[in-house]
């Protein structure tokens, strides 16, 4: 065992630092597929702004968030169990989640139909921007639920 996973098992702050930096590497890869989907549907919709937008945005973080499971699961917190228990704890991942959305599709559909594109934007690139805006605030949701919700120890 290295010197970093030595200190992170003797001092609890230093794992949660380890355990929230895993989390925002694992973020930035759901981040990107949640974006990706989200734009393939803005694209193949023309849908920009309101409420149709944030059916859209549940579409793309409902991807996003099967493989952050697994992902937070496996590698952040570390859970390798398997038990019978596995359908109760997804569903508990699934609770955060879902508030999770309401917060993302929220920000995102609150900015995007009372705030009008800033900066000579495109209506596409301000529901990005409104997007990691949104992002950021479910972030910090999801990490306090995913930690002392789903995969407590």
């Amino acid at each position: 065992m290295d010197t970093i996973q030595t200190q992170a098992a003797q001092n609890p702050l230093a794992k949660l630092v380890k355990q929230f930096s895993k989390f925002i590497i694992v973020g930035g890869v759901n981040t990107g597929i949640d974006f990706l989907v989200l734009n393939i549907l803005i694209y193949l919709t023309g849908i920009t702004a309101g409420i149709e937008l944030f059916v859209l945005n549940t579409i793309s973080f409902s991807v996003a968030v099967i493989n952050s499971y697994f992902m937070n699961k496996r590698w952040t917190f570390e859970d390798k169990s398997v038990s019978e228990k596995e359908p109760v704890k997804f569903s508990q991942f699934l609770a955060v989640s879902v508030v999770g959305i309401i917060i993302n599709g929220g920000v995102l559909s609150g900015i995007t139909y009372f705030i009008p594109p800033l900066f000579g934007l495109s209506a596409v690139l301000w529901a990005n921007v409104a997007k990691l805006m949104a992002t950021g605030l479910s972030l910090v949701w999801n990490f306090v639920g995913y930690k002392f919700f789903v995969f407590k120890k």
